[in-house]
């Protein structure tokens, strides 16, 4: 509804929106360790990369370009969107994480060693990324909320543009998350 509302009053453009659980794990692989990246593509990369998005754009008419694709998860998806979309920044411009960030320990961000070093050059990774949203509940656990802003504070101190939303006395909830859809959308594809 929010979406809805949004498109009919003029906030945001029509948009398909997929959904995917977003836990595939390949069979025999060791569970992921949480605050720690992944080696090399996860499964759940693999199924967004190599199977929704070509389905998607073989079966609807789409603008099958990184410049009319986004990301955005929410809590563990959160997190999964930052880590897919900055290792595939050849097919995402926009990317939000609502109560999810990069990693979960709030350690400072490496743009020289992290996601490959694909901010190691502010300039250039800020023309390529038309949108980098943030986005956490004033009454998150303190991990969680350490770790979000912590991302946030990192990608401020490297020169990284970014939109960063503190959604007022909202825990790890849908109310958190609505608030985040509600100032995300409108910046999408603009």
């Amino acid at each position: 509804i929010i979406l809805d509302n949004l498109i009919a009053e003029g906030k945001a453009v029509p948009m398909i929106i997929v959904m995917d659980q977003g836990y595939a794990i390949r069979a025999g692989a060791p569970a992921p360790v949480p605050g720690q990246q992944p080696s090399g593509p996860t499964a759940f990369e693999d199924v967004v990369i190599k199977d929704i998005i070509p389905f998607i754009d073989s079966n609807f008419r789409t603008l099958s370009d990184r410049e009319h694709r986004a990301m955005a998860g929410l809590s563990m998806g959160g997190m999964q969107t930052i880590q897919i979309t900055m290792a595939n920044l050849d097919k995402f411009a926009y990317i939000g994480g609502f109560s999810g960030a990069g990693r979960f320990s709030g350690a400072g961000l490496d743009v020289t060693k992290d996601f490959n070093g694909v901010m190691a050059d502010a300039a250039a990774f800020n023309k390529k990324v038309k949108l980098l949203w943030i986005g956490i509940g004033t009454a998150e656990p303190q991990n969680m909320y350490k770790a979000v802003n912590g991302f946030h504070l990192s990608l401020s101190a490297a020169g990284i543009k970014h939109v960063y939303y503190e959604s007022p006395g909202t825990d790890h909830e849908w109310q958190t998350w609505r608030r985040s859809l509600n100032e995300f959308a409108p910046l999408l594809f603009k």
